[in-house]
């Protein structure tokens, strides 16, 4: 049955509006993005189907374009309308911690280097570099690696924080694993790292590790 015969309190775009978005369900928050269904299928039975197929909402969101394309009532225009709206929310955190102290919105912070590292199929090594008001200046992706390690230069970073006239830099990297428990060599790095860049009065505030479902802070583990 098509959605506009639905009761109108069920129908997703009404139920949004009524109740916010966070009410909605992933079948119904697709539906919206889908806007039409298919043959004999509603947008939120297409929705449905597709959350199945690709095993939820975020295996959906992060896919290629390959594969997203091949999906039934998906291809190359919901393909951009999806890249856009992903790049929309990215651009909207960074405006927010440009505006904010990153060491009062921590976790606005977390989903930020989150949306911009946990895709990653390789590791990669970036900073925030801050201000003396702890605001972003600035992210920027420094070293790229293999699945297992990025070779990461303290001399470079001294030399990027420098140009960008940080006070102070947030160390970030992914593991690809989806596994965030730092390792060995990621404490011995930051060790290094705040070495070097304490010699021009640069703070390393925090090191975080983004995995699959989590990030971990070298700061909330007292490791700084």
């Amino acid at each position: 049955m098509s959605i506009r015969l639905w009761p109108e309190s069920e129908r997703p775009r009404e139920k949004l509006l009524s109740q916010g978005a966070a009410s909605l369900t992933d079948a119904e928050l697709l539906a919206i993005f889908l806007r039409t269904g298919i043959a004999g299928k509603s947008a939120v039975d297409l929705a449905r189907e597709q959350l199945h197929h690709f095993g939820g909402l975020r295996p959906l969101m992060e896919s290629n374009q390959q594969t997203f394309c091949m999906a039934p009532g998906l291809g190359p225009a919901k393909y951009a309308q999806l890249q856009a709206v992903l790049e929309m929310a990215r651009r909207h955190l960074e405006a927010s911690l440009v505006r904010e102290s990153a060491l009062e919105s921590p976790s606005m912070v977390r989903q930020y280097l989150s949306s911009k590292l946990r895709h990653q199929t390789r590791e990669v090594f970036a900073c925030l570099f801050l201000d003396n008001r702890h605001r972003v200046i600035r992210f920027e992706e420094l070293f790229f690696g293999t699945l297992n390690a990025a070779a990461v230069y303290p001399r470079e970073v001294v030399k990027l924080a420098l140009e960008a006239n940080a006070a102070a830099v947030i160390l970030s990297h992914n593991h690809p694993s989806g596994i965030a428990e730092p390792s060995q060599a990621d404490r011995q790095i930051t060790d290094r790292l705040k070495e070097a860049l304490a010699l021009v009065d640069i703070r390393v505030l925090d090191h975080m590790v983004v995995g699959d479902n989590e990030v971990i802070s070298f700061a909330e583990r007292g490791w700084l």
